[in-house]
């Protein structure tokens, strides 16, 4: 039997990052900080720019929001 899905399927694409993000991860918090010890999240204009802040702490697919 050959999956329905598997006629759609797509390998990801990676991602150029030119620079690195304005904040990271901090592991006390569990949680993305800005430089200036501020939540990621509660960042609206970062979050108007890049959508989401990606956790770098284990899997790419987890979000901090």
């Amino acid at each position: 039997m050959h999956m329905f899905a598997l006629d759609y399927a797509r390998p990801a694409q990676e991602c150029e990052v030119t620079e690195a993000p304005p904040y990271r991860y901090d592991p006390s918090l569990q949680l993305n900080v800005l430089d200036d010890g501020r939540i990621a999240v509660r960042d609206r204009d970062l979050l108007r720019v890049l959508g989401a802040t990606t956790s770098t702490a284990g899997s790419k697919t987890h979000f901090d929001d």
